[in-house]
């Protein structure tokens, strides 16, 4: 069992939390409709939004994640609204216990991930949003290539893009193709992750940095590590999804 497993919530991780609850946040439970699948999701709406960042999560990990959720929350106090939903349905994700066949199928989690954003831009309240992906894990691969199929179709723009302990790598060819700001956020004690994510950091063509949060694992679970990851991403957007929202 992982540190962060066998911890209780009720530590230094749980006060992290207190101080990151968002007030004035509105909470909704939706279901993503993608032809026949149905994805359960949770959208956070705090009071005139101005950017919506959808979550890509790694394998094993969900809507429902604390880290997620944590991160989220940080956001959602700067202003964003968040979209953390399950990038498989309940029988995949059943499935996925036994077979693991789904995780590392980067197309499939892109594919999803894309169906999710075009449902949040045919959503009224959400449409004029600038549109930001939060990748954790296998998910910031997803989230990469999902950015990069955004710009060459041209339907809506990715004003930015955060990678949290994550594998950009496992976007390989499309990389190059990312048109959206991309910061990649690793923990200074994961050092393959490092390796990996400097490898992806030189294939991108766009606006790029690597930020490296001393005395963080991989699952940003040391006191404080988490805070200082999402206070990166929190910034990241905040710098380009106000520019994308003014261009537009």
């Amino acid at each position: 069992m992982s540190h962060f497993a066998a911890r209780s919530l009720r530590g230094d991780y749980s006060r992290d939390m207190d101080r990151a609850a968002p007030s004035a946040v509105v909470r909704t439970n939706v279901v993503i409709a993608l032809g026949p699948l149905r994805l359960q999701g949770i959208l956070d709406q705090p009071h005139a939004p101005h950017g919506i960042v959808l979550f890509a999560h790694g394998s094993g990990s969900g809507r429902l994640s604390p880290r997620n959720q944590f991160v989220a929350s940080v956001l959602q106090q700067d202003g964003f609204a968040t979209l953390l939903f399950d990038l498989l349905t309940v029988d995949e994700e059943h499935a996925e216990r036994f077979t693991r066949h789904l995780r590392f199928d980067i197309a499939l989690l892109a594919d999803r991930l894309s169906g999710a954003t075009r449902w949040a831009i045919e959503q009224p309240v959400l449409a004029p949003l600038p549109i930001g992906y939060l990748g954790a894990s296998t998910g910031a691969g997803a989230a990469l290539v999902a950015a990069a199929v955004a710009a060459w179709s041209n339907v809506y723009e990715v004003g930015a893009v955060v990678s949290r302990g994550g594998r950009p790598d496992l976007a390989g060819a499309a990389l190059p193709r990312v048109h959206a700001p991309t910061l990649l956020i690793v923990g200074g004690d994961d050092t393959e992750v490092i390796a990996l994510n400097r490898r992806a950091l030189a294939q991108l063509r766009s606006e790029k940095e690597l930020r490296i949060v001393p005395g963080a694992g991989h699952l940003f679970e040391e006191p404080g590590t988490l805070e200082t990851a999402a206070r990166l991403a929190a910034d990241w957007f905040q710098r380009h999804l106000h520019a994308t929202r003014t261009a537009a």
